[in-house]
C-alpha cells in the first residue's frame, strides 16, 4: 500500500502515530459509551463513534498506522477493557473500519484543502456504514440472521437499514465527522507534526487515481472484505471463538467504565509526554545540522 508524497518518517514515529491514535480513539469511544440513546422500534439513534478522531490522524499523519492505531484502540479499550469482545465477529468491524479510514487518508493530497478534507471524510464514514449496512443486509437475506421489522418480509431489512445509513452519516459522518474535522485539522496543521518530530505534510503533486489506488490495493481490499463478510457470517452461525464476556464484570456495574477510560487516559499522557520529548529532541539536532 504504497503512499505517494508522504515523507519518509521513522519506525519511532510509526509507532507514535500507531499509539496515538490507539489510546486518543478508545478513549473517545469509551466516552460514548455514556452518551445516551434513543430507540425507535428496530431503529436505534445514537453515536457510534467519534468519526473526526481518526480522519483527522489519518489526514495529518501516516494514514495506515492512524487507521489501524484507532481500530486497535477500538477494540482495547471499547470491547476487551469493557468485557464486550465478540472474538471473531470483531474482526469485521475491524477490517472495515481500517480500509475506510485509509482510503479517507489517501484521498487528501492537501490538508490545507477543505474541499478535499470534507470530500474523504464523507467518502470515508460512508465506506464503512456501507460495507456494515451490506454485512446486515445479507445476514438476514441468506438466513443467518432472523430479524424481520414486518414478520414474512425480510426485505423490510433493507428500509431499516437504508435509514440507519442515513442517520450514521448525518450524526457520525456530519455532526462528528466533518464539522470538527474540518475545523480542527487548520488548527493543527503544521502545530502537532512537530511533537513527533515530524514535518507538516506538503501537497501532494497532482496524480491520476491508479497513481494512489492501484489494482492491486483494489484486490487486496475486495480480499479484506471478503473476509469481514465470512467472520461475520461465521460468529452469527455460532461457529466462534476468543469471546471475551466475563460475567464478574456485572457486580462492578456501570461505573466499571471508568477503569477503561483511566487506563486510555494514562496511555495516552505518555505517548504525548514522550512525544514532545522526541519533538524537542529532533529540533535539537535539526538545529545542530544547520
Amino acid at each position: 500500500m504504497a503512499e505517494l508524497g508522504r515523507q519518509e518518517i521513522t519506525q519511532s514515529q510509526k509507532m507514535m502515530i500507531f499509539i496515538l491514535a490507539m489510546s486518543l480513539f478508545g478513549l473517545a469511544n469509551l466516552f460514548t459509551e455514556l452518551l445516551p440513546e434513543f430507540t425507535f422500534g428496530p431503529v436505534e439513534l445514537s453515536v457510534s463513534y467519534f468519526a473526526f478522531i481518526p480522519l483527522t490522524l489519518c489526514i495529518l499523519f501516516n494514514p495506515l498506522y492512524a487507521a489501524l492505531g484507532a481500530s486497535v484502540g477500538e477494540i482495547i479499550f471499547g470491547d476487551l477493557l469493557m468485557g464486550d469482545f465478540s472474538g471473531l465477529g470483531e474482526l469485521e468491524g475491524f477490517i472495515e473500519f481500517t480500509l475506510a479510514m485509509y482510503i479517507a487518508g489517501l484521498l487528501v493530497k492537501d490538508p490545507r484543502n477543505r474541499r478535499q478534507v470534507g470530500l474523504a471524510v464523507i467518502i470515508g464514514v460512508g465506506i464503512d456504514q456501507m460495507l456494515s449496512t451490506i454485512v446486515d443486509i445479507g445476514k438476514v437475506w441468506f438466513g443467518i440472521e432472523g430479524i424481520e421489522a414486518v414478520p414474512g418480509l425480510p426485505e423490510s431489512i433493507v428500509a431499516i437499514e437504508a435509514f440507519s445509513f442515513v442517520n450514521e452519516m448525518v450524526i457520525s459522518g456530519v455532526l462528528f465527522g466533518l464539522l470538527p474535522t474540518l475545523y480542527f485539522i487548520p488548527r493543527l496543521y503544521g502545530k502537532i507534526e512537530p511533537l513527533l518530530g515530524m514535518k507538516p505534510r506538503d501537497a501532494r503533486p497532482q496524480a491520476s487515481m491508479t497513481e494512489w489506488i492501484s489494482l492491486r490495493f483494489i484486490i487486496i481490499s475486495i480480499f479484506l472484505g471478503f473476509i469481514a463478510i465470512v467472520a461475520e457470517f461465521m460468529a452469527e452461525m455460532d461457529i466462534n471463538f476468543a469471546v471475551w464476556e466475563p460475567e464478574f464484570l456485572e457486580q462492578f456495574g456501570s461505573q466499571y467504565i471508568w477503569l477503561p477510560i483511566s487506563a486510555a487516559a494514562i496511555v495516552l499522557i505518555i505517548i504525548v509526554t514522550i512525544a514532545v520529548k522526541m519533538g524537542k529532541s529532533q529540533k535539537k539536532v535539526d538545529s545542530k545540522i544547520a
